[in-house]
């Protein structure tokens, strides 16, 4: 996954060489999924902000690595925003249990040291 740099601002350029895309396919997509909405400068040029450039990592994710189709991916992403689910790139579930652990032995070595047995 490519790193994002810290800015509040891409342009289209940058973002579709940061996700190695041409630049049409970002305005297609935008057209299909209401989660990508980049604002508009004054002089009409597209601005994507970091939630932007996240939820077109996501679409990117779902339709060339896990093989869903726009429709599927649209709704997927539809469904995960009803649920109330973060819109990220979905993280191999060996890493999601890793992070748990290590914030559970984070959080019992916070108590042990305020609540000595």
């Amino acid at each position: 996954m490519p790193q994002i740099p810290d800015k509040l601002y891409f342009k289209i350029g940058e973002v579709a060489s940061l996700l190695q895309l041409k630049t049409h396919v970002l305005r297609y997509w935008e057209t299909e999924f209401s989660a990508l909405q980049p604002i508009k400068s004054r002089s009409n040029q597209r601005l994507y902000r970091r939630k932007d450039v996240e939820t077109a990592l996501l679409i990117k994710e779902l339709l060339y690595r896990q093989g869903f189709t726009i429709a599927g991916a649209r709704k997927k992403i539809q469904s995960d925003k009803q649920l109330g689910l973060p819109l990220s790139v979905s993280q191999p579930p060996e890493e999601i249990l890793a992070e748990v652990k290590s914030d559970l032995q984070q959080l019992r070595s916070y108590l042990l040291d305020r609540f000595p047995e």
